[in-house]
């Protein structure tokens, strides 16, 4: 078994040719494009391993050729340009496998072997170009990971669960998965399942019949119905009551839905992207989420990390805040190294949302086109959920920071607030009460039926509370 090597460092193409030597393949080694494809001519191998920056241009650019004398030729990429726009246009050659470089030698190696052993079950590559603007920043190794389950979910509609804390951008992975996939052309549709009071969530997700209910004056189309053709994305599925969740399982399994108050039923073509800030595991065994829906949804999970695991994303992260902020007509800042680094050192409990918000109100507030660490520090010290004093966050700021973070739709704001104030309330005085709902309620003032369904409502387990 032979493979065909173009790397121009020197010390990495030793180390993989020591690894695929050690796997019994005969290794070739060049550092440009125009020897890789002279030895193309000359012989027929049974891999290509690429660098994508070459010494005389870019590898996946001019794959074409490659294609062009080897259609059948299982391609591995490699990258030290750790974007999704390298990941995606890696995808879209067809090539086997993805590696952003540093990697795991050993799993390069393991993955050439597969390569060649199913090289007639690979995929074809697409035509369509990647489009511009893709929505995530980053290029630390955990975003890496994401990158590539992105990437090897574009050509088929499996369901996606994206998970990971609030403020992450779980929604700009749809929004990616979307743009860059297939169903492009089709609706990009968002709902916060969490944001619709619990009587009217089946409306808004399979529409209603003129009648149906007080206030239904006409036909409505359900948030299936308008995202046909496209992608539907599910957010905060883990807040979504437990009769919606019933009959969002049975439009999953069967493609139909019918609206409320509808005989019959509609079929719908949409690819499902749901996200969740929650565990899920805990609630499964509280009886709050259905194990069978968890199934149904997790065929492709992808976990985003919170910011504190990518610091190497802040800056780059920063100064693709800045230049937005810019277009939106605020002062045009930049940032110095030292404040760069100042920003990374931040926990940023907000993640990703966090930081967009400070600094657009950096870029509001900096008295320097050039902002520093010394012109940074007074306005961290301004933001109390940027600081890692441990101390605690008034009443109003805590308002103020979760709507400017959430943005609940109009007419929802209440309801969105309520349940957000009632669940740490609750959570916090079950404690107190060792999970005894009946104390609780006696100490809340309120009726311990109405504690009961709200504890349920809001997917709050009291035996994990209990001492």
């Amino acid at each position: 078994m032979s493979v065909l090597l173009v790397e121009d460092d020197v010390s990495i193409a030793l180390v993989i040719t020591a690894a695929l030597e050690a796997e019994g393949f005969a290794v070739t080694g060049c550092d440009s494009i125009a020897e890789r494809d002279r030895l193309l001519d000359e012989r027929a191998y049974d891999a290509l391993v690429t660098d994508v920056m070459l010494t005389d241009g870019d590898g996946i650019e001019t794959l074409g050729a490659v294609r062009a004398v080897a259609p059948e030729m299982p391609i591995i990429i490699l990258s030290a340009q750790n974007t999704l726009d390298t990941a995606v246009r890696a995808s879209d050659t067809g090539a086997f496998e993805y590696f952003p470089k540093p990697f795991d030698i050993d799993e390069l190696a393991r993955t050439v072997r597969q390569a060649v052993g199913n090289a007639s079950a690979r995929g074809a590559g697409e035509e369509d170009a990647p489009v511009a603007g893709l929505p995530l920043v980053g290029r630390s190794a955990p975003m890496q990971a994401v990158y590539r389950m992105i990437t090897r979910v574009l050509r088929n509609d499996l369901t996606v669960l994206v998970l990971g804390e609030s403020g992450t951008g779980k929604e700009l992975v749809a929004e990616a998965i979307h743009q860059l996939g297939h169903r492009k052309a089709g609706p990009f549709v968002a709902v916060n399942t969490a944001a619709i009071p619990a009587e009217l969530i089946e409306s808004e997700l399979f529409g209603h019949e003129k009648g149906a209910f007080t206030g239904a004056v006409a036909r409505h189309a359900g948030k299936f119905e308008q995202a046909q053709g496209g992608t539907l994305f599910l957010d905060e599925i883990g807040d979504m009551p437990l009769d919606a969740q019933t009959r969002l399982l049975r439009a999953l399994q069967s493609g139909r839905i019918r609206r409320v108050g509808g005989r019959e039923e509609v079929a719908v073509d949409v690819r499902i992207v749901a996200a969740t800030n929650r565990d899920l595991a805990p609630m499964i065994a509280a009886g709050t989420f259905r194990e069978d829906l968890f199934y149904r949804l997790n065929v492709v999970p992808i976990t985003l990390p919170p910011l504190r695991e990518r610091p190497d994303d802040v800056a780059a992260l920063a100064r693709h805040f800045l230049q937005q902020a810019a277009l939106e007509g605020l002062p045009r800042r930049r940032l110095s190294e030292d404040a760069a680094k100042l920003l990374a050192s931040q926990p940023w409990r907000g993640n990703v949302r966090e930081l967009r918000n400070f600094i657009y109100r950096m870029a509001l507030l900096a008295r320097e086109d050039l902002v520093d660490a010394e012109g940074l520090e007074p306005l961290l010290a301004s933001v109390p959920t940027s600081s890692s004093s441990g101390e605690q966050v008034g009443l109003d700021a805590a308002v103020v920071s979760w709507l400017g973070e959430n943005r609940p739709a109009a007419g929802q704001v209440y309801d969105a607030a309520l349940a957000a104030f009632e669940r740490p309330l609750f959570i916090e005085v079950l404690r107190q009460t060792g999970g005894n709902q009946l104390r609780a309620a006696q100490h809340l003032g309120i009726n311990r039926n109405t504690l009961r369904k709200r504890l349920t409502e809001l997917a709050i387990d009291p035996g994990e509370l209990q001492r």
